[in-house]
């Protein structure tokens, strides 16, 4: 959401901004999130490139794709933020133009909207994969991920498109996004259906999809210890649970790491659209708006630290991991 004037905002949402913060204070955050922007390109343009490289893109398709996602909207953050230093005056169709495609919200929103929905994806097929493997085995085909990313794409950039072009507008050579409603109910509608949807569904859905995975766990490890013994377990069968418990402590903590940094912003945007006389205050919404973007830039590096192909890959482009191996060699010559 970019803030609106306050006549404009009090005549067209029924929210009125204060300016607490100078353009000074505005121009540092723009800049800060461009920071955020290109590091968090980097880093998941990095990791994409260790899974390809590891060729672990193609066995796990859905948490490349959320890499991906997330490279494209760190990208679209800097393109948009980085215009916006230069505090451009926008006149005319072309200046309308300009505000839709490179100073709104909708470029970087629509990966965002999707990466939202295969997160959810992610949890479910690792539900389905620990607790029903017999049926993911039989039932869950390499066509149906494929279809659940082409949906993912289409439905993140239709909400973004469709939200962005009905409330975004140029005020005097301003570019302003998510303010020009066509009514407070349609609004408020919107508010509530964004939380919930966006916000309490993903969090309910991986606390109940990973709660149950954990149960299953819980109950295989004990099944394991009563008749490993007797039965005894292949090298490869424990190398695969492993990847597999690695694999579902990197997405809870990813998931996790989603709920704590977007709540804030999200909840203050609902309180404002359910209490209309409040008055949007800029330092909080920066704040809260910041911390949301650090999700996006901070997930490689979750990956980086907890995703053992990852892992194992970046540190092998170290230059430290091959050093270390010289004395042993000039020792044992």
């Amino acid at each position: 959401m970019t803030t609106a004037p306050p006549d404009t905002a009090s005549q067209t949402t029924g929210i009125t901004v204060t300016s607490s913060s100078s353009r000074g204070a505005a121009f540092y955050f723009q800049l800060a999130v461009v920071v955020i922007g290109v590091v968090g390109t980097a880093a998941n343009g990095l990791v994409l490139y260790a899974m390809v490289a590891s060729k672990q893109h193609m066995k796990h398709v859905l948490i490349f794709n959320q890499n991906l996602l997330d490279l494209v909207s760190c990208f679209f953050l800097c393109i948009m933020y980085g215009t916006q230093l230069f505090n451009l005056h926008l006149e005319g169709a072309r200046g309308y133009w300009l505000c839709l495609t490179l100073l709104s919200e909708g470029p970087a929103w629509g990966p965002f909207v999707a990466s939202l929905i295969n997160l959810e994806a992610i949890t479910i097929e690792r539900y389905l994969k620990v607790v029903r493997p017999a049926f993911a085995k039989k039932m869950l085909r390499n066509w149906m991920i494929y279809s659940t990313i082409a949906f993912e794409w289409i439905a993140g950039i239709a909400i973004a498109a469709s939200v962005t072009v009905s409330t975004t507008g140029v005020v005097d050579g301003t570019c302003y996004t998510l303010v020009f409603w066509k009514s407070r109910a349609a609004q408020l509608a919107y508010g509530i259906w964004y939380f919930l949807s966006f916000l309490v569904g993903v969090v309910l859905i991986s606390a109940f999809f990973y709660w149950r995975i954990l149960m299953a766990i819980r109950r295989q490890a004990s099944v394991m210890a009563a008749y490993g013994a007797a039965a005894g377990s292949s090298t490869s069968q424990t190398h695969s649970k492993q990847i597999q418990m690695n694999i579902i402590k990197t997405m809870m903590l990813v998931s996790a790491l989603f709920a704590v940094t977007w709540a804030p912003l999200q909840l203050y945007y609902l309180i404002l659209n359910i209490h209309s006389m409040l008055m949007l205050r800029e330092n909080i919404y920066h704040a809260t708006m910041f911390i949301g973007f650090l999700y996006i830039c901070t997930n490689p590096f979750v990956y980086a630290i907890n995703f053992d192909p990852v892992r194992h890959f970046l540190r092998g482009l170290m230059p430290c991991e091959k050093v270390t191996e010289a004395p042993e060699s000039i020792q044992a010559s």
